[in-house]
């Protein structure tokens, strides 16, 4: 392999090799579990709030200890706390295989989601350091790649996995992976020099408190009712949590997320933008492949294979993102983009019905991918160019805290909606209550687009870097 002339070190191919498939293996196991969904729930007999937190509890741990996770590597070493995140993840993965019930997946789900936080930061941090600025984009471009195809090929991976072994053959999958990678990670990666960076556990407590009361309210009032003293409790809670961890950000000597940045307009709608693109994302992620299986009656492999429509728009759109931000601007992007995507489900809503031909989902589908792709670069672009060059670390790790955080709310959004309308009982209850959920991430998608009104037309700020150079130093994996 060469670039601008020169021959990769072996070194910096082992650094690319070894990050890339962290990456991937990673971002994978984040779809795989969408297309097998159907089949854990008849196998362990999971309730509709117990298929929420499957993925739920991966999603939350991986957002709040993103920050955290990166503050470690600076702090204890990178090569050394990315070997340790990979052993966790890989530990979690048997640990999900082997799983006898819903529960125990579960937990063994949250514990993975702590090794994905360790891992793909620190994956991201060790590849940026192995090469020089001019070789380095070029090298960020195979890694992100490499991310984008997990993206693309996991719904397929985990429904072909599924149908033909059995479900906990999607985790399985990871174990000799990691054991492979972890004493690369520690023989072959450069250790990287140590900061004194500062951790904010007080917030990282308050945050997750605050996620984890807003998301349980979300999740049980399916079942308990708005009203039930446990929704109400754990609701407020959260809220007031919430406000709490404010109050501590803005005196904090050393905040996990530096609130002060909101006050520039463009990166808070950036960062509100995100919030709404992730949100509509997993809720479609987590119904869509259901309502193929459950409501259409496809297999998991038949429903991975249908998804590629759409999926692959991720993929197909990503190599343009930069042309299309210079030319259009981010406000357009989001704004057009949310839009189209808002269409696209509202008219699968209004199409949704058992025994629906799969041809007439086809363009809606690929509608949806391409709407979406097209907002999720420009939502990293703006929140990146608002702010200082001293600022990019802290403000990559919100927007990532916040995206992840965005797709949990999607889901248990979508699913309180599903409940009130459908059940799990046929494929047509299933129906009646699958387009209601997509109307909800219709109208989270349209408020996203509203969102993107606020950002300030393009300009290149004084003092900042130029898009492509603040996107260099994103943690790729944005279409997770």
């Amino acid at each position: 392999m060469r670039t601008e002339g020169k021959r990769l070190t072996p070194g910096q191919g082992w650094v690319l090799a070894v990050t890339s498939v962290a990456s991937f293996m990673v971002s994978l196991d984040t779809q795989v579990v969408a297309t097998a969904l159907p089949v854990i729930r008849v196998q362990l007999h999971a309730s509709l709030a117990a298929l929420e937190w499957t993925v739920n509890a991966y999603t939350l741990t991986f957002a709040v200890l993103l920050l955290p996770g990166a503050a470690l590597g600076e702090r204890l070493g990178q090569r050394r706390m990315l070997a340790v995140g990979m052993g966790l993840f890989t530990a979690a993965s048997a640990a999900c295989a082997l799983a006898p019930n819903a529960g125990a997946l579960i937990a063994a789900r949250a514990v993975q989601g702590a090794g994905g936080a360790l891992v793909l930061p620190l994956a991201f941090a060790l590849l940026s350091a192995g090469f020089h600025p001019q070789r380095r984009a070029w090298a960020i471009g195979i890694f992100t790649s490499v991310t984008g195809l997990a993206v693309a090929t996991g719904p397929v991976v985990g429904g072909a996995v599924a149908q033909g072994i059995a479900w906990p053959w999607i985790f399985w999958l990871n174990v000799p992976i990691g054991v492979i990678l972890v004493p690369l990670v520690l023989t072959r990666l450069s250790a990287t020099t140590r900061a004194h960076a500062r951790l904010d556990p007080l917030g990282l407590v308050l945050a997750t408190g605050a996620a984890l009361g807003i998301v349980w309210a979300l999740i049980r009032a399916t079942s308990l009712g708005w009203s039930s003293p446990e929704i109400v409790v754990t609701l407020t809670a959260g809220a007031a949590l919430t406000g709490v961890f404010i109050a501590w950000e803005l005196r904090a000597a050393h905040p996990m997320m530096p609130l002060r940045l909101f006050r520039i307009r463009a990166y808070s709608a950036g960062n509100a933008a995100c919030l709404c693109v992730f949100a509509v994302l997993f809720g479609l992620v987590f119904f869509m492949a259901q309502f193929l299986q459950t409501g259409l009656g496809y297999g998991p492999f038949g429903t991975g294979l249908r998804l590629l429509p759409g999926w692959g728009t991720l993929v197909v759109i990503a190599p343009f993102a930069g042309t299309l931000i210079r030319r259009f601007g981010e406000r357009l992007l989001i704004t057009g983009g949310l839009t189209a995507f808002a269409g696209a489900l509202i008219w699968i809503a209004l199409i949704a019905r058992p025994g629906l031909p799969y041809a007439d989902m086809v363009v809606p589908l690929i509608l949806a991918g391409s709407g979406i792709s097209v907002a999720i670069p420009p939502t990293q672009s703006v929140v990146m160019t608002a702010v200082s060059p001293a600022d990019i670390g802290k403000a990559s790790g919100t927007f990532n805290m916040l995206r992840q955080l965005g797709g949990v709310f999607g889901v248990a959004i979508c699913a309180a909606i599903f409940a009130a309308y459908g059940s799990y009982a046929s494929p047509a209850t299933f129906t009646d209550g699958f387009g209601p959920a997509m109307g909800a991430c219709a109208c989270l998608a349209l408020a996203g687009a509203i969102v993107g009104l606020a950002i300030p037309p393009r300009r290149q700020p004084v003092g900042v870097p130029s898009e492509s150079s603040a996107t260099r130093t994103l943690d790729t994996t944005s279409a997770q």
